[in-house]
């Protein structure tokens, strides 16, 4: 049953390996609505276009898109509103100082449900990819599937 609501959750932003090279990731905590973390749980989430910015002091998500929860009423949250995510300060000072150099930016890379049943998320600050580098990686996992094929 698809509907079904699960404890372990985990997905990932395939999207953001093939588009950037990771420098470093860190976990952090959302800041969700009551329906939210029913969707999540219930994998209705798409984060192949987000990305995070510093505000205010605080690290927020944007375009993060979780699907409206089908059983609330007018309780239901609003699908692509910004988010809190929590991190330390230290953590932030560090983010806020790598983000200052061109070319890097932090985006989502994998939603989980930690042990304690919190929804946590990975973020990394990423540099992006040239067309070469894409293409390289791209001849490596056919390499990779052709070893996997002629091994059995």
């Amino acid at each position: 049953m698809k509907d079904k609501i699960e404890k372990s959750v985990n997905i990932r932003n395939k999207k953001a390996s093939f588009e950037y090279h990771f420098l470093e990731t860190f976990t952090v905590g959302i800041v969700l609505r009551g329906t939210e973390i029913k969707s999540i749980r219930q994998q209705k989430v798409n984060m192949s276009d987000a990305y995070c910015f510093i505000s205010d002091n605080a690290v927020k998500i944007k375009n993060f898109h979780i699907s409206s929860y089908e059983s609330g009423s007018w309780l239901n949250h609003d699908p692509l509103r910004e988010r809190i995510l929590l991190l330390k300060k230290k953590e932030i000072s560090k983010i806020e100082k790598a983000l200052d150099d061109q070319g890097t930016t932090l985006i989502p890379t994998r939603i989980f449900i930690s042990d304690r049943g919190f929804a946590k998320m990975e973020i990394a600050l990423a540099r992006g990819k040239k067309l070469y580098d894409k293409r390289e990686d791209m001849k490596e996992k056919e390499a990779k599937r052709e070893l996997k094929i002629t091994e059995f």
